[in-house]
């Protein structure tokens, strides 16, 4: 059991059905160091001070013992990884401090329909999930990714200015020259150009662009801290898709159900929480149809969306 917990007999009773459980075993005896009282006369219960049982119950305490110290040395020499993998990054972006805090900027739309953008947060190296968000851009008809970012780089720190919390120590946004500038723009309108360093990286051949400076840099192919920023960009063209496919998936499914007569909000509610497509109301058959909408509707749908 990896939490501290009150070994009251209540506990200790649910702890041995548990392994009891897990291990599928059917012996009878068992050997503990607590004083175990709440079990009837077929369990024997034993509190070996010496012999084998007292060897065999101190070699299980030194197991535990072990392990415990063995998983939180682990866990530790992670932590000391990112940190030394966030120190290499700061040395190769000429960074004055170690970016703890990073955040990176990703968009996506479906030829210039459904625009959305994500940001990912990431402290000390670890995805920040509480701290994701996700935007519908609202000011952007078309293709226009710089349009774009500007609108979500611009409501993000927008936002973190008006509620006073702390920026980011690096500004990641996924692209290359225009895409920066885009950003960069934004953070001179909020006058906090200069105090968050800010930089581009750019698919192709993973090349780092600095706002001011024309030529790229690149990184180690096999540096562990390109392969962060790489794990960092990534994570946030991942969470930009999949906000995407959603908002695409819900808007198709309404749109084509806007077009059956007598079909209102309400039934097209309904009809996206259980089956997500269009192409599942039209597999569905009539009588499950018919308990979610009443059986009129349902013909109507089947009727309409078979033809």
């Amino acid at each position: 059991i990896r939490k501290k917990i009150e070994m009251n007999q209540s506990v200790i009773n649910q702890l041995v059905f548990h392994f009891r459980n897990k291990y599928k075993t059917h012996n009878y005896n068992i050997i503990s160091n607590k004083r175990i009282d709440c079990f009837d006369d077929s369990i024997n219960i034993y509190f070996p001070k010496t012999g084998d049982k007292k060897k065999l119950l101190n070699l299980s305490l030194k197991n535990a013992f072990f392990y415990k110290e063995h998983h939180y040395s682990e866990k530790k020499e992670r932590k000391i990884k990112k940190y030394s993998n966030l120190i290499q990054l700061s040395k190769d972006l000429k960074l004055k401090s170690i970016p703890k805090k990073i955040e990176c900027f990703d968009v996506s739309n479906t030829q210039g329909t459904n625009n959305v953008a994500s940001m990912v947060s990431f402290i000390n190296g670890y995805p920040s999930k509480k701290n994701y968000r996700k935007y519908k851009i609202n000011r952007v008809s078309g293709i226009n990714d710089y349009k774009s970012l500007e609108e979500v780089v611009y409501r993000r720190y927008n936002k973190l200015k008006k509620e006073k919390n702390l920026f980011p120590d690096l500004i990641i946004v996924d692209g290359g020259k225009g895409q920066l500038r885009s950003a960069v723009k934004m953070l001179k309108k909020l006058k906090i150009y200069g105090k968050v360093n800010v930089i581009g990286i750019a698919k192709k051949l993973e090349e780092i662009y600095f706002p001011n400076d024309s030529f790229p840099i690149l990184i180690g192919k096999k540096s562990e801290s390109l392969k962060l920023l790489q794990f960092i960009r990534n994570e946030a063209h991942r969470f930009a898709i999949t906000f995407h496919k959603t908002i695409r998936k819900k808007k198709f499914l309404v749109s084509n159900l806007d077009e059956i007569p007598g079909i209102g909000e309400k039934t097209k509610f309904k009809l996206l929480k259980e089956y997500h497509s269009v192409q599942k109301i039209r597999e569905s058959d009539l009588k499950k149809l018919a308990k979610n909408v009443g059986i009129i509707k349902a013909e109507k749908i089947i009727e309409y969306l078979n033809k």
